[in-house]
């Protein structure tokens, strides 16, 4: 299997994030954390696989000077 690094879900850009789990109980399991850390999360099935893709929106940008 060699899932899509990336998906788009209405209009929005998602992250896979490396892993494939055996059931989507596990993948939203594991969506959970990445949702309790802020992110969007997505949950797909491939060739029998979960596959969990995260995104997350930029609210603010810090610039530094020297």
């Amino acid at each position: 299997m060699s899932p899509n690094i990336s998906l788009v879900r209405d209009g929005k850009k998602f992250m896979w994030d490396g892993r494939s789990y055996a059931s989507s109980d596990e993948a939203l399991h594991a969506a959970e954390a990445y949702r309790n850390d802020k992110f969007e999360i997505c949950v797909a099935e491939e060739d029998g696989q979960f596959l969990a893709y995260t995104r997350r929106v930029v609210n603010e940008v810090v610039m530094m000077t020297q």
